[in-house]
Parts: C-alpha cells; structure tokens; sequence
C-alpha cells in the first residue's frame, strides 16, 4: 500500500494546485454565510472528484491492465502525451478569470457551484485519470483500494475543504493565508497549473519508457 501511495502522491498534489478553486473559495468565505456555503462548494468538488475516480477505477479493474504491462505503459504514454500538450496549450491560450459566485450563497447554490466548478476543471481531472488508473492496476485488496482513492480525492479537494478548515479553527489566520494565497494565484497561477500539468506529463512518459523497457 505505502508503494502505491506514494506513486499517488505526485500526481495528487499535482492536480490539487486549483487556482480557480481557492479564489472561488475565497469569494465564498468573505460573504454571509460563507463558512456554511464553502463546506457545501466543497461537498460538490469532492462529489464529481469521487464519482470519477470510482468509475475509472471500476473500468480500470475490469481491464485487467496488471496483466498487460506493455498496454499499461503504453497508456502511460498516451496520458503524458496529452498532458504535455495539454500544458502547452494552457500555456498559449488566453489568460481567463474564474467565475464568481456572487448571486446565491446558499448551500444548494454552492453545492451546485463547486459540482460545476470540479467538472470543468480541466488541468486536475486530467491528472486524476492517471492516478486512479494506477489505483486500479495495483490490484490491491478491496480495503486497500478504497482507502487509495478516498486519499486521492481528499487531497485533490485540498483547495476546496482546507480553506474552510482553516477558517474554523483560526479565523485571523485564515483571511491572512487567503489575502496571500490570492495575491500569488493573481501574479504566478498560470504559470504554475502549467508547470505541474506538464511536470505530471512528463513523470507519466518516463515512467511508461520505464515499463516498457523493463517489462
């Protein structure tokens, strides 16, 4: 299980950089209401998040990609390939502010937002694809399996639980964290969702190179 984890870890951490997500959060907090309406934003990320990650972990399984290791390296390559390119893209296309939530911060309005907000977000969900495809190729116990992909969706929901976690246990410390938080997305975000996304391209190719000359 510690293997398995920690070939999760990269990518995880990788997709949970969402510039988009903290500001929205963000917005949230400073309205009304916000602690209650940012559990509910956060309550919908992690619904698409999960619903994801058990489908292609569902599929994944059914393919039996352990016993195959040069489609599983193969598809390695492919996903890297895309993430590369994906990345390239990010980094010629326009520069985009994130939407606002500001007509309905009520927990359905905010749950509604943050399950919008996950499903577009493309940069994280791609990035999560691989990891639950080598949840599923791990063939571990089912125990196992479950436990690696609530960790996976709980650490991609990074930016959209642990603002508000932090909120309740220090306000103070919370709107300071944030007034820097998006100080930094405004002046280096960009720059930085397109590093990790081509960083995790390029681990998910040398690692497909890997299998494929080793296996």
């Amino acid at each position: 299980m510690v293997t398995l984890l920690l070939g999760l870890l990269p990518l995880a951490l990788a997709a949970a950089v969402s510039p988009v997500m903290l500001t929205e959060q963000a917005v949230l907090l400073s309205g009304p209401g916000g602690r209650r309406a940012a559990w509910s934003y956060a309550a919908g990320t992690a619904s698409v998040l999960g619903v994801l990650v058990a489908v292609v972990v569902t599929v994944g399984q059914s393919l039996s990609l352990p016993q195959a290791p040069r489609l599983s390296a193969s598809l390695d390559l492919l996903v890297g390939a895309a993430l590369v390119g994906l990345a390239a893209l990010l980094r010629a296309g326009r520069r985009t502010r994130p939407a606002r939530p500001t007509k309905n911060r009520s927990p359905l309005g905010a749950y509604g937002f943050g399950v919008f907000s996950m499903a577009t977000n493309v940069t994280s969900l791609a990035l999560v694809v691989p990891a639950a495809k080598q949840i599923a190729a791990s063939r571990q116990p089912d125990l196992v399996v479950a436990v690696a992909a609530a960790l996976l969706v709980v650490v991609v929901c990074l930016p959209a639980w642990a603002p508000v976690a932090l909120t309740a246990v220090d306000p103070a410390r919370a709107s300071r964290v944030l007034a820097r938080l998006r100080d930094l997305i405004d002046r280096h975000g960009r720059t930085l969702v397109v590093a990790l996304v081509a960083a995790g391209g390029v681990y998910l190719l040398l690692k497909g190179v890997v299998r494929l000359v080793t296996g």
